[in-house]
């Protein structure tokens, strides 16, 4: 699904990211840790076409992704809460993106009803713009908007911070469910190692830019990454 081939990012002689080969197939819960500054966001920024590569490319869904724009109708993100729209309430931003994504207003309310317990009464029909909703309302909300219209790519970078732990664990459940039962391709980066482990079946580690592991999700998978963090600490 996604096929990244001899991808680097340079900024003024320093290169922040070099990607030889990393292939995610579709349906994959596919997680990416490391620490500030390992070019988690940087890859994430390359895959949406929000920075172009200093060399080689990413595929998604064979379509070049800094080369054309066929892949954004089936992909959706939410990095942060610079991609959402302040002045509108969340009501007025995720009819928008619904129109964007060719969904008629009664699609768009049939997805909300789905989340009613992820929004636990503090997001719709409260009269707030988004700019005005704390940072954890404002992260629900656009979560729910990356899923409007069915796509098949989704990428999450931190969904994790700022939420409640009743939040985390529904937020685990819906990922779960988009990978294993509706067949989406999800991407995550996380500093919570533990959240990481429990809904992502492949782990990436990075490191200065470049991948040092590339795991399996299995029962000793946290340990191994605790470990690794900890040996990186100490050095």
């Amino acid at each position: 699904m996604i096929v990244t081939s001899n991808l680097s990012k340079t900024y003024n002689k320093n290169r922040v990211l070099h990607i030889e080969s990393l292939d995610i197939p579709k349906g994959q819960s596919f997680g990416l840790v490391g620490n500030n500054g390992a070019g988690k966001t940087t890859y994430f920024s390359l895959l949406l076409d929000l920075i172009q590569p200093t060399t080689g490319h990413i595929k998604n869904n064979t379509i070049l992704v800094h080369e054309s724009e066929d892949w954004k109708p089936f992909t959706s993100s939410f990095i942060d809460e610079s991609f959402l729209i302040g002045y509108l309430t969340p009501e007025e931003y995720f009819y928008f993106i619904g129109e964007l994504r060719g969904q008629n207003r009664a699609d768009v309310d049939n997805l909300l009803n789905q989340f009613e317990d992820f929004f636990h009464g503090e997001i719709l029909k409260q009269k707030k713009y988004l700019r005005d909703l704390s940072k954890g309302n404002q992260k629900k909300a656009g979560i729910v908007a990356a899923l409007i219209g069915n796509p098949e790519v989704i990428i999450l970078d931190e969904p994790f911070a700022n939420l409640d732990p009743t939040t985390q664990i529904r937020l685990k459940a819906i990922i779960k469910d988009l990978a294993e039962t509706k067949g989406v391709t999800v991407l995550i980066s996380s500093h919570d190692l533990m959240h990481v482990t429990d809904v992502c079946e492949r782990i990436v580690v990075l490191e200065k830019g470049k991948i040092v592991k590339d795991l399996v999700t299995s029962e000793a998978t946290l340990k191994e990454l605790e470990t690794h963090f900890s040996g990186a600490m100490a050095n």
